[in-house]
């Protein structure tokens, strides 16, 4: 056999195995990548999984964004949420965002407008997922009037914000969203909210938290974020889970209270990592349009 020939069988063999490798990651890569925003100072992706029951229309779709701080994490956190929803037929997003506090902190050393500023640039981001997404409606599948959100710790505080912020004036990209757009309902894992003037009867949406009740860094009731003493720069009052839940109720509007009995802040991804069921009947009974008051007390190991 010469020289050429060995060349050959030597480049089909790499091709068939180059062929075999992407054909099997395909398949057990139940996801795709997508930029959904890039500009001069950042390159933003999402990892989209969709529905397995490909003859299933109009489903809903859910955005997911990781906790960390602001400062660090990433949406492979989602990860496992994509997955059980995707076989439960609802089109999911996890998203990366700008970590504007990597390196810095976020603690009482941060002062309390460069903390406002996190959450409203990962609120901002949010937003420019979203429409994104929107804009591929008909192509992945879903239901523009069925989109969730939800995030983990400081994602629950994205979305909290996202959600009641105002658009035209807080927004750091440019506010691609439709004026009229509303999100249909949010879980928020032990996530709180600056104001809770900003949730009125015509902004409220059914929302499910869950939060240890003992939480030392994000509070489960009305206090300063971390606990910080008036005295440090980084002293902001936040309004926790059960603050909100009450609001919402007094609202009449539909609202899912987790209270994780004596847990502290490691519970703020509990129901995103186990018991994902508990999310996904709460996403039905708003499809359904069903009207609910639930608060309930959880004992359960952090381990």
């Amino acid at each position: 056999m010469n020289i050429i020939s060995k060349r050959l069988i030597s480049l089909k063999s790499l091709f068939f195995l180059s062929f075999f490798f992407l054909a099997f990651s395909s398949k057990s890569q139940n996801f795709k990548t997508l930029t959904y925003l890039e500009n001069d100072t950042a390159s933003l992706q999402l990892d989209l999984f969709l529905p397995q029951d490909k003859s299933v229309k109009d489903v809903p779709l859910m955005i997911f964004v990781h906790g960390g701080g602001f400062a660090v994490g990433n949406r492979t956190a989602g990860h496992s949420f994509g997955k059980y929803l995707a076989k439960n037929n609802v089109a999911y997003a996890t998203i990366s965002y700008t970590l504007s506090r990597k390196g810095i902190g976020f603690g009482c050393d941060t002062p309390q407008e460069d903390k406002i500023m996190a959450m409203r640039l990962a609120a901002s981001e949010l937003w420019e997922a979203t429409a994104f997404l929107l804009g591929k409606a008909d192509e992945i599948g879903f239901d523009k009037n069925k989109v969730f959100i939800s995030g983990s710790s400081a994602g629950g505080e994205a979305v909290l914000h996202a959600a009641y912020l105002d658009r035209a004036k807080m927004s750091l990209h440019g506010n691609s969203l439709p004026s009229d757009f509303k999100y249909k309902g949010m879980i928020s894992g032990a996530g709180a909210i600056i104001d809770l003037n900003l949730i009125t009867k015509e902004t409220a949406m059914p929302t499910l938290f869950f939060h240890g009740n003992k939480d030392n860094v994000v509070p489960f009731v009305t206090a300063s974020h971390h606990y910080c003493g008036p005295e440090r720069v980084g002293w902001m009052m936040l309004f926790g889970s059960e603050p909100i839940y009450n609001h919402l109720k007094s609202l009449d509007v539909s609202a899912q209270l987790q209270a994780f009995v004596g847990g502290k802040h490691e519970f703020a991804g509990w129901y995103f990592y186990r018991k994902q069921d508990v999310l996904l009947n709460f996403m039905n009974k708003v499809v359904a349009g069903e009207q609910f008051f639930i608060s309930e007390e959880v004992v359960e190991s952090a381990k």
